[in-house]
């Protein structure tokens, strides 16, 4: 059974006349009534009573027509969504993104994306690094924003930022006034990192233990936030992505670089293989990479 048998059908069912059906649907008449008897073939039904000067549907043709319409409106509203989505007129972009990411590099970057194309929806999933990847490997999400290492065989990745992992501590450690502060001197610090898990905890711990510098993890917590208002308050020292810093607030730790090797992270955009992302979800990245751009210090 084939789409246009079905418009033909309709068509003849419609007009009443096979003749005029032919017209509308642009071929001859013999080519129309072969096919439609083809179907009628295939269903083992006639569709059409049939006359010299009309064409009325049987019982059985009803029931049919009556389907095969609802099948052609189904398919017509499907080119119609498709076609409106190529034109990023209306659509669903779903971005997957690691908690400690979301919140600096996201908003502004949907802002000027739903400006530019307000009929589209975009849907943020925040997970951490081993939930994301699921996600991308089940077609759940039309691209993630990760921080390596995770394993990247069946991905492609594009960078988007390399920033520096910056010292927070309390504004009253002894550590503020020192001029230079290198890993050893956080060798006896209460640490506050992420809860495990998440790919910035790993990511301190691992430049810690290189080091063989073993700080005493004093607290864990799932958002950057709250890390930093205890850092702030005193609890423990803790280390922040740049573009996490809190720049101007009033309870805010002090932020310190290291001397030596810096600690960093960095973040891609990954998306599998085998599904690359649509025009909606690629237009997407433009924006933010022209947003990430702009900031150069990340």
């Amino acid at each position: 059974m084939e789409m246009h048998q079905l418009r033909y059908a309709v068509a003849v069912a419609r007009m009443g006349n096979f003749s005029r059906a032919a017209e509308h649907c642009h071929v001859s008449q013999p080519s129309l009534s072969q096919q439609i008897l083809k179907l009628e073939e295939e269903l083992g039904e006639r569709l059409f009573d049939r006359t010299k000067r009309e064409a009325r549907p049987t019982p059985h043709g009803e029931i049919f027509l009556s389907r095969a319409l609802r099948i052609l409106e189904e398919v017509d509203a499907a080119k119609r969504e498709a076609e409106d989505a190529k034109d990023l007129l209306a659509g669903t972009v779903t971005i997957g993104v690691i908690p400690t990411v979301a919140p600096y590099l996201l908003p502004k970057a949907i802002a000027a994306f739903m400006k530019q194309f307000p009929g589209i929806e975009i849907v943020v999933q925040e997970e951490p690094t081993a939930r994301l990847l699921k996600l991308l490997h089940g077609y759940e999400v039309d691209l993630a924003l990760l921080s390596p290492p995770f394993p990247m065989e069946k991905l492609e990745t594009h960078p988007l930022v390399n920033e520096e992992l910056f010292l927070a501590l309390p504004p009253s450690h002894p550590l503020v006034t020192k001029r230079s502060i290198r890993a050893e001197n956080l060798r006896s610090e209460r640490l506050i990192v992420m809860q495990e898990g998440h790919c910035l905890g790993d990511q301190v711990l691992g430049f810690c233990s290189r080091r063989e510098k073993h700080p005493w993890i004093s607290f864990r917590s799932a958002q950057l936030e709250t890390i930093q208002s205890l850092v702030a308050s005193g609890m423990g020292i803790s280390l922040i992505p740049a573009m996490a810093t809190r720049r101007g607030h009033t309870e805010t730790p002090v932020y310190r670089s290291l001397s030596g090797k810096k600690p960093g992270r960095s973040i891609v955009a990954a998306w599998p293989k085998q599904r690359p992302p649509g025009c909606a979800a690629s237009e997407f990245l433009n924006i933010l990479r022209a947003n990430v751009a702009a900031k150069p210090g990340w």
